[in-house]
């Protein structure tokens, strides 16, 4: 697993430790990544998330959630662009994801925002992941 792509990095984090049936999972922490949880969390993808300090970047403990037959709520998380391949839409091409049950997470000039939030703003920007 390479770290050039920290995002995707957490993503598999959690996919693996969903799929694992772990409570938490522990991942270096980035603005970045931490606004993502707090989508996720928004979203009610997972029950939450806390930074803890330790001398380095940080650690973004995340909490999972699974539904009473102890299935992760995440059924797919997914990287869309990638250092390699950007990918980038306006407002109105965002994804809608699997009919508007998922969502898409865009780094956008008003910061991260679900492809529902950007569109009401009317931003586009980079499609960081899917999830649904």
């Amino acid at each position: 697993m390479s770290m050039t792509d920290p995002i995707a990095d957490m993503l598999t984090r959690i996919r693996n430790a969903g799929q694992a049936g772990h409570e938490k999972v522990d991942i270096p922490a980035s603005r970045m990544k931490i606004a993502l949880a707090r989508i996720f969390k928004e979203e009610g993808f997972i029950k939450n998330y806390k930074v803890i300090k330790d001398n380095r970047q940080g650690i973004l403990r995340i909490y999972l959630k699974y539904d009473s037959n102890n299935r992760p709520l995440i059924r797919r998380i997914e990287r869309v662009s990638r250092p390699g391949l950007r990918i980038y839409a306006g407002y109105d091409e965002l994804p809608r994801v699997q009919g508007g049950l998922g969502v898409a997470v865009i780094s956008t000039s008003k910061g991260i925002l679900t492809d529902r939030q950007a569109r009401k703003l009317k931003v586009g920007g980079e499609i960081l992941c899917q999830i649904w």
